[in-house]
């Protein structure tokens, strides 16, 4: 009964804690590790020890997927260059470099030891990043950071493991390299296998609540078979999370996205708030092992402060040139902008398959030398004979080409941007979790598990804390006109669609006046969507979360309609929605519009054809 009462008050406490820090405007993790601490320092709470495992197998593999789920595809596509560069290196200099500075720091340990603890601190966390995410910070900078703190666990835990070894071994260099390489490979195999499997499931289970039961086994089914492959199950829970996340538009049913959005959404509330609240509760027992063997906590204290201190100015060295190689980027998309925009590809009558095969390799062949700055007029090197099919698809990519280096323009990466990056790196409950693995007996091990737990809780406080008063300072341009501009672009888009669908309906062709209703119906939605995202771009904070998924028809257009007539003009609505919903991939798959955008629209679209059905439609 006491665990019972315990359980409950703890996500009482939680919901507390989320529904009221946003009004003093405190990230609820951060207050959820100083109710904790506080909690923890009572005489008539015992020492909490968790064991790491219920973090790293029990909490951490849903979490990422819920994220990678909500991650938009198509940022973590444009930006997966910058990602890995995060992920991966950064993640290798940042662990030998705060290797070498714990090594000779702490008596008595080794090379090794120091490099594993430096592989516990250098990742930044998921969790930790959500704060980041709800504090208001630009789009791109958001995509970046939790593709980065996605994948950049696999990087940390491989390292980790090989340092350990080490500790009891030798390993070489090569042998940790076949290892990394392992555990991404298979992970992201397994990964994608899971996630295909778990849409196409799915898309034949009706029941929605059956259908959300199923994919809370996901990560797991995912991250079992990983680890006891020797792989990172962490990124192969992350990888199904990102299949299911891009495909479930086009398996899913809206009921099943809604209610998988809204439940993934208070798991995720309540792991998050749990692992801080955990993360608190933990520092009073950490501090007792410390002192038993140390004789005090200043130690862990500054050296917490300082490993943090050394990953902050690591991290900014390497973002200064990464920045830099970014913009260059963008450059050079500058100037392939014109020979883009005036290049289309022709089909042309009786191409065969090697025809088709050898315009591909000749295309892409061109483009790896424009980036190589040896970019001769396509039209000279360009073969004419290709098929139609072909063309399509060269011409798909020249589009979608052309709306990234748009992207890349319009969301620059620059110096204040590059900033933000650097502090917005927050470390947490994965370093924690990470550190308390090391083996027993690791020399000094409480006073390097209490100093990871410095880092973790000195990030989210210092960073966390003073996050959204940098970013004040910053000044960063306001985009709120350029997102309404892009969505009324894409209200425009919408309308033509609706009209184009409305020519082919037989119905709307037998009842002509149906069309004045449908508009009528249409518009008031419309206005009402468009109030109700200004009012949302003046407030910050995250606004995928808890977002209003939009109005659905209005009833003004049905007045006066008797029940046959109703019932066909929600036939109507219905086959409008279907098209509607096929041009939004469409222009998913273009990259022409930004994810918040189109999200948003297939949100309303959602929540429309949901009240149709409800209404007998």
């Amino acid at each position: 009964m006491e665990k019972i009462l315990i359980v409950v008050g703890a996500i009482l406490l939680i919901v507390a804690v989320t529904e009221i820090a946003p009004r003093i405007r405190v990230p609820a993790a951060l207050a959820l590790v100083v109710i904790g601490a506080a909690i923890g320092i009572m005489p008539i709470v015992p020492a909490l020890h968790l064991d790491p495992e219920w973090i790293l197998v029990g909490v951490l593999p849903p979490l990422l997927y819920a994220a990678a789920v909500q991650m938009p595809a198509m940022e973590f596509r444009r930006d997966f260059g910058t990602i890995s560069a995060l992920s991966v290196l950064l993640v290798l200099v940042s662990a030998l470099a705060l290797g070498f500075f714990f090594w000779v720091v702490v008596p008595g340990i080794g090379l090794a030891t120091g490099v594993a603890l430096g592989a516990i601190v250098s990742p930044t966390d998921a969790v930790a990043t959500s704060i980041a995410k709800k504090l208001g910070v630009p789009s791109r900078v958001t995509a970046v950071l939790e593709g980065e703190s996605m994948l950049n666990d696999a990087t940390s835990l491989v390292l980790l493991r090989a340092a350990i070894a080490a500790t009891a071994a030798t390993i070489s260099f090569w042998g940790v390299l076949v290892n990394f390489v392992y555990a991404v490979v298979l992970a992201v195999a397994i990964g994608a296998v899971v996630g295909m499997l778990n849409l196409r499931v799915r898309a034949r289970v009706h029941d929605p609540a059956v259908n959300t039961a199923i994919s809370f086994t996901v990560p797991f089914l995912a991250y079992l078979p990983t680890e006891e492959l020797g792989a990172s199950g962490l990124v192969a829970a992350v990888t199904a999370g990102l299949i299911t996340g891009a495909g479930a538009t086009r398996f899913l049913t809206p009921r099943h996205r809604i209610s998988d959005t809204q439940n993934w959404r208070m798991v995720a509330m309540l792991a998050e708030g749990g692992v801080f609240f955990l993360m608190g509760l933990e520092l009073f027992g950490l501090m007792g092992d410390v002192v038993n063997e140390h004789n005090g906590v200043q130690h862990a204290v500054w050296l917490g402060l300082a490993a943090l201190g050394v990953a902050l100015a690591i991290r900014a060295v390497y973002i200064v040139p990464l920045v830099w190689w970014v913009d260059r980027r963008r450059q050079r998309g500058e100037a392939m902008r014109p020979i883009l925009e005036n290049y289309t590809a022709t089909a042309t009558a009786g191409a065969s398959k090697r025809d088709d095969a050898r315009v591909r390799r000749r295309f892409t062949r061109w483009r790896r030398r424009f980036h190589l700055r040896r970019h001769p007029d396509p039209d000279k090197t360009s073969p004419t004979t290709m098929s139609p099919e072909t063309a399509g698809r060269i011409n798909a990519r020249i589009t979608r080409a052309l709306a990234d280096i748009d992207y890349y323009d319009d969301a620059p990466l620059g110096r204040k941007e590059g900033v933000i990056m650097v502090w917005a790196g927050l470390r947490g409950v994965v370093t924690v979790a990470a550190a308390q693995t090391l083996p027993d007996d690791t020399h000094s091990r409480s006073l390097l598990v209490l100093t990871a737990f410095v880092v973790a809780a000195a990030s989210l406080l210092l960073q966390g804390g003073t996050l959204s008063w940098l970013i004040r300072r910053l000044r960063l341009p306001d985009t709120v006109e350029d997102k309404r501009a892009e969505r009324l672009r894409l209200r425009a888009d919408m309308d033509a669609t609706m009209q184009a669908a409305m020519a082919q309906s037989e119905v709307v062709r037998e009842i002509p006046w149906l069309r004045a209703r449908i508009e009528q119906a249409t518009r008031e939605a419309e206005d009402i969507g468009e109030e109700d995202a200004d009012d949302e771009d003046m407030i910050d904070g995250d606004r995928s979360e808890g977002a209003n998924p939009g109005p659905v028809i209005g009833t003004g257009a049905t007045y006066g309609l008797n029940l046959a007539e109703r019932a066909q003009m929600r036939a109507v609505r219905r086959e409008i929605i279907a098209v509607q919903r096929a041009r939004l991939l469409s222009l998913r798959r273009e990259g022409s519009y930004s994810s918040e955008a189109l999200s948003r629209v297939l949100n309303q679209l959602d929540a429309e054809e949901i009240s149709l059905e409800l209404q007998g439609g």
